[in-house]
């Protein structure tokens, strides 16, 4: 994974995912998601710690700090604005070529940045789906994005169900569009209906 075949779909999603956050009201942060152990405030504290704090961090090899890992981020009622900006700020970092160069430190391993860079993608893309599904919303990706999702999907799969981050995969059609098989992949159903248009 390199610059050039991942920036362009960082930049995508992150545009679709401060779209998505928009969306959210206050009064859904407590109602459930896909992830069923997580209620929305929950979920997008875990999407905009990783997706754009921990973007930028990585980008300048810098660790997470407490007060960020501990940190409310659904509190005031600028949130989605803040994680707009915030994801601005990441994607800028990771526009320098020399970021994608050599490793990352994880605190537990080390991973060739381009690779970590694309497994930040996909937690955009697929929370951002989480989001968007827990919201009445859709999250709109193109054709190359989906299978870049796709890509990580199926190369980190079992690293993914090691610690209960996916579930197990839901049958799709192999023709289905990326996207969905890479939703699919990850144990979510592509085709769940939004909250929006459930019916009672």
């Amino acid at each position: 994974m390199n610059r050039e075949s991942v920036h362009p779909y960082m930049i995508e999603c992150a545009t679709e995912a401060a779209r998505v956050a928009r969306g959210v009201t206050e009064g859904r942060l407590a109602g459930p998601t896909p992830c069923a152990d997580w209620d929305l405030r929950t979920l997008v504290n875990h999407w905009v710690l990783y997706t754009s704090h921990g973007l930028e961090h990585r980008a300048l090899r810098e660790q997470l700090s407490e007060e960020l890992t501990g940190r409310d981020f659904t509190a005031g009622p600028g949130w989605a604005a803040a994680y707009a900006e915030q994801l601005d700020r990441a994607v800028a970092a990771w526009a320098d070529p020399a970021v994608w160069e050599g490793e990352v430190d994880l605190g537990g391993g080390r991973m060739p940045a381009g690779e970590l860079a694309s497994m930040i993608v996909k937690e955009m893309a697929v929370h951002g789906w989480d989001v968007a599904t827990a919201t009445g919303q859709d999250f709109h990706v193109s054709d190359g994005a989906g299978q870049l999702v796709l890509d990580v999907v199926e190369t980190h799969g079992d690293l993914y169900r090691q610690y209960d981050g996916f579930a197990d995969p839901v049958t799709v059609p192999a023709d289905a569009p990326a996207f969905e098989r890479a939703l699919a992949t990850s144990g979510r159903d592509p085709h769940r209906p939004a909250t929006d248009r459930v019916e009672s």
